[in-house]
């Protein structure tokens, strides 16, 4: 994708409510354990290659201009970005974005290792994304390529790509976080104009995809969070598994266009009044599978049932089970909708149908 961004501070999906989380969490910090970064082992990263002396010999320009790129982050860094370098290597970094609300990748969390080049900065860093197989962007790969002319990995004008006497890592961050994970990522695909009635359909059709696999994400993330961000992952998701799951039933309903949820306090109807809004039933079937996962996760995590207000009533007790596992208990109100096909299912991915909870974990390989 072609063009790049000046960095300017984006806000996060809802910034006061992750306000907890940035006090125990640096947005930028030193670390030490680099064993899960992408580049670790990698032949450009290795001891053994030439001229890696230039990121411990603190009197090269390399390291000097590392060094810069840290002061820079740790001063510059919006609220929804937050970043780990390594005192060992410091050829490595790791970056995590939140997604933005207006957006199909609102409440997610979107990771991105990066790898300074030996004669940094006449090259741009390496940039991988942390796909776990999925393609949520025409520029994101499921191999974790990330296609950005700033990052000379797209056609792009001159004054587009790489500049070694001016861009930045910041400037990368920024640029993935607001021409990448955007509104209508459809259009970041070649030769898509926006304005065209069939192009915009699809371009709805693909944020519907792109929500699905967002919540895929999550459940990634949930199950193996990176290093050193394990509790920054799970106290994220234990502020913004209400949102998720409402946002999960407004678009099933209709009340919201995908991407256009609204954590304000109401019902998350987006401004439609009280038309609904064309759901696929791709889409419905999609997050009726997903729905039970993404409850019973972030039941794991922390997260009380209990947030799901008018529709059930759901309680978390400790039960008699040989796993030690929760036992959830659904009381009906009135008529619950999609809560009440799903419940049962919450069972089985809390682990307490064993024997539907194989097949259902079956299930949603296929679905990966």
């Amino acid at each position: 994708m072609s063009l790049a961004v000046t960095p300017e501070p984006q806000n996060p999906t809802n910034g006061s409510e992750i306000e907890e989380i940035k006090m125990a969490f640096n947005k930028f910090d030193v670390v030490s354990d680099a064993s899960d970064h992408h580049y670790f082992v990698d032949k450009h990263s290795t001891k053994k290659s030439t001229g890696q002396d230039c990121f411990v010999n603190a009197a090269s320009s390399v390291y000097k201009k590392v060094i810069q790129e840290w002061r820079i982050l740790e001063r510059n860094l919006p609220e929804s970005i937050f970043v780990r370098v390594y005192e060992n290597r410091i050829d490595l970094l790791q970056a995590v974005i939140i997604g933005a609300a207006g957006t199909p990748y609102h409440d997610g969390l979107y990771f991105f290792d990066l790898a300074f080049p030996i004669d940094y900065p006449h090259r741009p860093p390496l940039v991988h994304y942390h796909s776990f197989g999925m393609r949520i962007n025409p520029n994101l790969y499921e191999n974790g390529r990330v296609c950005l002319s700033l990052l000379n990995t797209w056609s792009g004008k001159k004054c587009e790509k790489w500049n070694a006497n001016e861009s930045t890592v910041l400037q990368v961050l920024v640029s993935i976080q607001a021409l990448v994970l955007n509104e209508k990522p459809y259009y970041n695909e070649p030769g898509v104009l926006s304005g065209r009635v069939k192009w915009d359909k699809k371009s709805m059709a693909y944020n519907e995809n792109v929500f699905v696999l967002s919540c895929k994400t999550m459940l990634c993330l949930l199950r193996n969070p990176p290093k050193n961000f394990e509790d920054f992952v799970a106290g994220h998701f234990r502020e913004r598994a209400e949102a998720i799951i409402s946002a999960c039933n407004a678009y099933m309903n209709g009340r919201a266009m995908v991407a256009y949820y609204r954590n304000d306090g109401g019902d998350g109807s987006s401004s439609l009044g009280k038309k609904k809004v064309y759901v696929s039933d791709k889409f419905k079937g999609l997050v009726d599978k997903l729905y039970p996962q993404l409850v019973a996760a972030f039941t794991k995590n922390g997260t009380p049932l209990s947030i799901f207000y008018d529709q059930a009533k759901v309680e978390i007790k400790a039960g008699s089970f040989n796993d030690n596992h929760p036992r959830v208990v659904v009381k009906k109100k009135g008529t619950i909708g999609i809560l009440k096909r799903v419940f049962g299912r919450v069972k089985v991915f809390l682990g307490l149908n064993k024997k539907a909870d194989q097949g259902s974990r079956n299930d949603v390989k296929k679905e990966s």
